[in-house]
């Protein structure tokens, strides 16, 4: 592994071309500019992020990321970047080409999903200080709290019966909601990952992954939620606002 240096910092965003459900999300407009322009200035305006990378497959994509201030220093491959693709893979890929074309490697990586274009950057930056001043934790990732309740939830069985879902007895999961831990559901938000997890676990999130409870936000997976993004009166930070409207001027 290459020299990791501590605190530094890096923000990833990962944009590959070819979404089935909605067909280029990562670049749908939304108020006057591209999805993928919202986390990039999000994670501009935070001084604790050194530097802004997109990992896409497109260079379209990457024209549009430059012109809001982000690196796009190489094309992701094809190979993973379909849709059964995971993170893991875009992860390594970027860990290794900053090893093998820079030496250096940021001990942080805040990992923003660009269909998840609402956050406030003092939300983020409060996700980052939590992340660096926990030595032990491998990950952080956000989730939103929830009213359902899955430990009172069963699957079928190939016999027709009803089976809990976490081992508890079907008795027990007819008790009170109350009487079961609060829920996360985990989102877009923000999650903040450590290189040395990802290249000595092989993992993304490790075994000691941090919970940050973020707003419920919405996340474009389906048509809906673009339309409903759409629709949203997006109240958005003045410094990402202002960041954006200097971009799409050229200044």
């Amino acid at each position: 592994m290459g020299q990791v240096k501590k605190s530094l910092t890096y923000a990833i965003i990962p944009a590959r071309s070819g979404s089935q459900t909605v067909k280029n999300k990562n670049i749908a407009m939304v108020h006057g500019f591209p999805m993928i322009a919202y986390s990039i200035a999000v994670a501009k305006v935070i001084p604790e992020i050194s530097r802004v990378i997109v990992s896409t497959d497109s260079e379209e994509y990457a024209q549009i990321a430059r012109k809001f201030g982000a690196e796009v220093p190489f094309i992701r491959p094809a190979e993973i970047s379909g849709s059964n693709s995971t993170d893991i893979q875009f992860m390594k890929h970027a860990i290794q080409w900053f090893e093998e074309n820079e030496g250096i490697l940021p001990e942080f990586w805040v990992h923003l999903r660009p269909t998840a274009p609402l956050r406030e950057p003092e939300k983020v930056k409060e996700a980052i200080c939590k992340m660096q001043q926990d030595p032990s934790a491998d990950s952080l990732r956000s989730g939103h709290k929830t009213t359902l309740c899955p430990f009172k939830w069963f699957w079928q069985s190939e016999d027709g019966y009803f089976q809990t879902i976490n081992g508890i007895t079907l008795d027990e999961a007819n008790g009170p909601r109350q009487s079961f831990p609060q829920i996360y559901i985990p989102d877009g938000y923000v999650d903040v990952l450590r290189t040395q997890c990802i290249v000595e676990k092989n993992v993304m999130h490790g075994d000691k992954m941090i919970a940050y409870t973020s707003p419920e936000t919405i996340d474009v997976d389906q048509v809906n939620d673009l339309e409903e993004l759409r629709n949203n009166p997006m109240k958005l930070n003045d410094a990402v606002y202002q960041y954006l409207v200097k971009c799409e001027r050229g200044e």
